[in-house]
């Protein structure tokens, strides 16, 4: 491993570490997401306990802190293979923040700025794919799952040289949903909107029973275009 690649996969690292979720409620005066709503700081739970405009900020940070590390190893010639441990290290980070004693969020957004700097056309399908899911079922989460799934599969298509690292990618996240493939399966998983009597849609999310703990609820966080 060149010097380069090892200093970019520890800057994507400690980029990922920057919550944006814990930033922007401090900065607006909202309470701590990871001790309301769901309990995870994400842009899901963020819009749950914060509104749009606060979780609209979340979203467009976490998806910046996983593009940027990766697309300045682009620019440096890092190989496939290290780039790729870049895009594992800033949703490292992000799930795992050293300056946030290590309780971070699920790393969707992250993984989906991440993957950007590989190609577009790849990006298009991955947020395609999350937003038809979500559109759907009405579960975040569920489109995290399904999008994580098939993300080796665009990428073999689209740039094989990436799918083994990015297969690592999807195995991560996969892993940060088990909570939410649990409480799929048993059908008590919280939807980010749902049909009102007369099939209207509603973007308005129940709020939780103040008796209920904070869980990992829902799906970190979603990509642009489901904003």
């Amino acid at each position: 491993m060149s010097a380069t690649a090892l200093g970019m996969i520890i800057f994507a690292y400690l980029c990922g570490s920057i919550s944006s979720a814990i930033l922007v409620c401090k900065a607006a005066g909202l309470p701590d997401p990871r001790e309301n709503g769901s309990g995870n700081p994400g842009a899901t739970n963020v819009l749950r306990i914060g509104g749009k405009l606060a979780a609209g900020a979340v979203l467009i940070f976490d998806v910046l802190k996983g593009m940027i590390p990766v697309w300045l190893a682009y620019k440096l010639d890092v190989s496939p293979f290290y780039l790729g441990l870049t895009a594992i290290a800033a949703c490292l980070g992000h799930i795992y923040p050293v300056f946030f004693h290590f309780r971070g969020g699920k790393g969707v957004a992250t993984a989906f700025g991440a993957i950007a700097p590989i190609g577009w056309d790849l990006t298009g399908l991955m947020v395609g794919t999350w937003l038809l899911t979500v559109l759907l079922s009405g579960y975040s989460s569920l489109g995290a799952i399904v999008s994580a799934l098939i993300a080796p599969f665009y990428v073999w298509w689209f740039k094989p040289q990436f799918t083994f690292p990015v297969a690592m990618l999807s195995c991560l996240i996969l892993m940060r949903h088990h909570d939410n493939i649990q409480r799929l399966w048993r059908g008590k998983e919280g939807k980010i909107w749902r049909r009102g009597a007369k099939g209207q849609r509603s973007d308005q999310v129940p709020p939780l029973s103040d008796k209920t703990p904070p869980q990992d609820q829902d799906n970190d966080q979603e990509p642009p275009a489901a904003r």
